[in-house]
């Protein structure tokens, strides 16, 4: 019987080296032992089995869950400090199925020409805020566009005091586990103490709290006068209705709300700081966009922007490079399982490691550099490139997040000649529980562009 292989390190290195270093980690156990390897992480789960074959990791991503394979949300558990226990990424089998079919005609058909104005109109916002010749510090920017697109999408506050709240409250709990050593807390549940409200646990409870009455207070709110000319997701889900007839209840909702708060920004802004970064780093890349956008004129429609196969090449290789989530949702097998010619117990818990998978020399040769053209001479499967997972865990949101990426850049590049204030190489690191810059990435706005004349208009400050 084939055992899969991995170090025999004690489980709190592993711990440690996984939290602060993911990626060399990854990276170094891949060299050693293949293709398939186990970790041991965390206090509670047996060894963890990272996969970074295709075609192993197609069999996982769509066997057969009701036979087969689970994907237990419980697997997910270090997410549930944030997002609650009936989160569509926390929930399992049935329910998550209800979950997700309740959300998803928020993220299809009309509803995303809505969002291209939203987007449009909130980078504006925030782009005015930049000063001609001054440094300005990408992510933080980008997190502010994609926070408030969130907060008008998903509740539809556009301004007041409970939207501004929100922001600052939800930006706040976030940063409280930002670092690679914070996030050891949602590794180790016995670290999870509260000490006060300046002990690092007590500062996220008390900043989640507060996030919650605001939360509810909305729900109440809607409940109350309930508006069917509203459009925005929070009206969808509770107007939204199951098979049995069942709607969400205050605290679905309220889960479900954070997911899409915290999934909704974090991750999308952190891609848009690394493509704003490989866009001004590399010239011909900067160049052929700009020609790509500057192709529909002035005012181009969302839809056509999303069309651009050179903006999309560039959006799939920033999320190739460093895939701002590393792995794919946990699947375990029910049954006994044959893997890569090795043999699986059923409980065995397998990931996906998209990270491994996108530095895969054979798919994409020197997987080190930023090649977007990479994407316009081959078409790859959904288990070659999987940004967003695979199968029936895929992220719900991904079509959203990818037009979002797209309509950001469109708008700021189309207007805007940037240059990075410093040209030192950025390296991945662990942010939080997504794959982040090293370093703030700075950029200069040099002066404003105008589309008919292709040319740089000089702006005095």
């Amino acid at each position: 019987m084939k055992q899969v292989e991995g170090p025999k390190t004690p489980t709190i290195v592993q711990t440690l080296q996984w939290v602060f270093s993911p990626m060399s980690f990854m990276e170094d156990c891949a060299k050693r032992y293949g293709d398939i390897f186990s970790i041991r992480v965390g206090a509670k789960f047996d060894p963890l089995v990272f996969v970074r074959d295709p075609q192993a990791l197609q069999e996982i991503l769509t066997g057969d869950t009701t036979k087969q394979f689970e994907a237990p949300g419980e697997m997910n558990q270090i997410f549930e400090p944030f997002l609650g226990l009936h989160s569509v990424i926390t929930a399992s089998g049935a329910r998550h199925q209800r979950q997700r079919q309740l959300m998803m005609p928020s993220f299809h058909g009309e509803r995303m020409k809505t969002y291209g104005e939203t987007i449009a109109n909130v980078t504006e916002q925030i782009m005015k805020k930049w000063d001609i010749g001054t440094p300005f510090c990408v992510r933080s920017s980008t997190q502010a566009i994609t926070l408030r697109v969130i907060m008008q999408a998903v509740f539809g506050l556009y301004e007041g005091d409970r939207a501004q709240k929100l922001e600052k409250l939800l930006a706040e709990m976030l940063e409280t586990t930002a670092s690679p050593a914070s996030v050891t807390m949602l590794y180790f549940p016995i670290l999870q103490q509260d000490l006060g409200a300046w002990s690092p646990w007590g500062r996220f409870l008390r900043l989640r709290e507060q996030i919650d009455r605001l939360i509810y207070e909305e729900i109440r709110e809607r409940r109350k006068n309930p508006d069917p000319s509203r459009t925005d997701i929070l009206s969808l889900l509770m107007t939204a209705k199951d098979e049995q007839g069942e709607s969400m209840t205050d605290e679905e909702l309220r889960d479900e709300l954070m997911t899409l708060l915290v999934a909704g920004h974090e991750t999308t802004a952190t891609a848009l700081a690394w493509a704003f970064y490989w866009i001004h780093k590399i010239p011909t890349v900067r160049q052929k966009l700009l020609e790509e956008l500057d192709s529909l004129g002035e005012n181009p429609d969302p839809s056509a922007i999303f069309k651009l196969p050179y903006l999309n090449a560039v959006c799939s290789e920033t999320l190739r490079i460093y895939p701002v989530g590393m792995l794919t949702f946990p699947r375990v097998p029910k049954v006994p399982l044959q893997l890569m010619g090795y043999d699986l117990e059923p409980g065995t818990v397998l990931m996906g490691s998209i990270y491994l998978l996108h530095r895969r020399e054979d798919l994409y040769p020197e997987p080190e550099k930023f090649k977007p053209e990479r994407f316009l001479e081959r078409q790859f499967s959904p288990y070659e490139f999987l940004p967003f997972g695979g199968g029936a865990r895929r992220c719900i949101g991904f079509a959203f997040a990818l037009f979002e990426m797209k309509i950001v850049l469109a708008e700021i590049l189309s207007h805007l000649e940037l240059e990075l204030a410093d040209n030192r190489e950025v390296k991945p690191k662990r942010r939080g529980l997504v794959t982040a810059p090293d370093r703030s990435i700075q950029l200069v706005v040099k002066g404003e562009r105008s589309v008919k004349s292709r040319t740089l208009v000089a702006v005095s400050s």
